[in-house]
């Protein structure tokens, strides 16, 4: 593919498919949720989620794909008949069309790469590196430190407005799993369990699953962390460094990564 080729959006998605070398997962959520994929690409922005303010940046950058992590309609499938009469929803549909943007979901394929797209550009920008054989969950070991001082350095590193804190405030620790978005408590659970994991930092939680079993842990002489560094500061990253991997297969194409930021804000 040349740099001066004109592509159509479609092709685009399927650039970055062919790119990612992933079996075709069924019933997959990875598909174009709203616009005419058909049109000429004009420039892509990726983010972890399509707000108001992302597609309005995405217009401003003269760029007609949005690809998004998550869902632009408020459920993980992007189900759409029970908004059709919300104001809200009506709203977001006239901003995109008015701009003729087209909005793109790339979660599963990305999640799926190896390594993990969003978990490499998070390692990235933690400065961590995974000492697993295996894929996820990851465990890193880090320079001992408290966990508070752990917490204040996830909190720095991926930029976030605040982070939640669970275990003793002084435990050291040394290895760190990570878990990023909102895998479930099983799963967090289980990496927490381990007897070489101190702490885990992690997207979300249900508040009455791994918390709970943080706290019972400091009881039964097994202290364990847990830094909740909220789903969209957890997998930001991730969308960055799609931006800087499409770039060389998607050659004179303007590529932008636009954060969509933290949606809640502590008082």
């Amino acid at each position: 593919m040349t740099p001066t080729a004109i592509l159509s959006i479609q092709e685009a998605i399927d650039t970055a498919l062919a790119a990612a070398a992933v079996a075709p997962i069924a019933d997959t959520v990875d598909t174009v949720k709203i616009g005419d994929p058909a049109r000429p690409l004009t420039g892509v922005v990726t983010t972890f989620l399509a707000t108001g303010a992302v597609i309005a940046r995405a217009a401003a950058l003269g760029a007609n794909l949005i690809i998004t992590h998550e869902p632009t309609f408020y459920n993980h499938r992007d189900e759409t008949g029970w908004l059709e009469r919300d104001a809200v929803y009506q709203a977001k549909c006239r901003l995109i069309e008015a701009h003729g943007i087209v909005i793109w979901r790339f979660h599963d394929y990305w999640h799926s790469t190896r390594p993990d797209g969003i978990g490499a550009g998070v390692l990235g920008r933690l400065g961590w590196q995974q000492n697993d054989t295996g894929d996820w969950p990851c465990v890193c070991d880090v320079a001992p430190q408290t966990l508070d001082q752990l917490a204040a350095l996830v909190k720095a590193r991926l930029r976030a407005p605040a982070v939640r804190v669970a275990g003793p405030a002084d435990m050291v620790c040394r290895r760190v799993g990570l878990l990023v978005g909102a895998i479930g408590g099983e799963v967090q659970i289980g990496v927490l369990g381990r007897d070489d994991v101190d702490a885990l930092v992690c997207g979300e939680i249900n508040e009455w699953e791994t918390c709970e079993y943080v706290r019972d842990a400091a009881l039964a002489g097994r202290p364990k962390g847990l830094i909740v560094a909220g789903h969209a500061n957890s997998e930001e990253d991730g969308m960055a460094y799609l931006a800087e991997w499409l770039r060389p297969h998607l050659p004179g194409v303007l590529v932008t990564h636009v954060p969509a930021g933290d949606p809640l804000r502590s008082l």
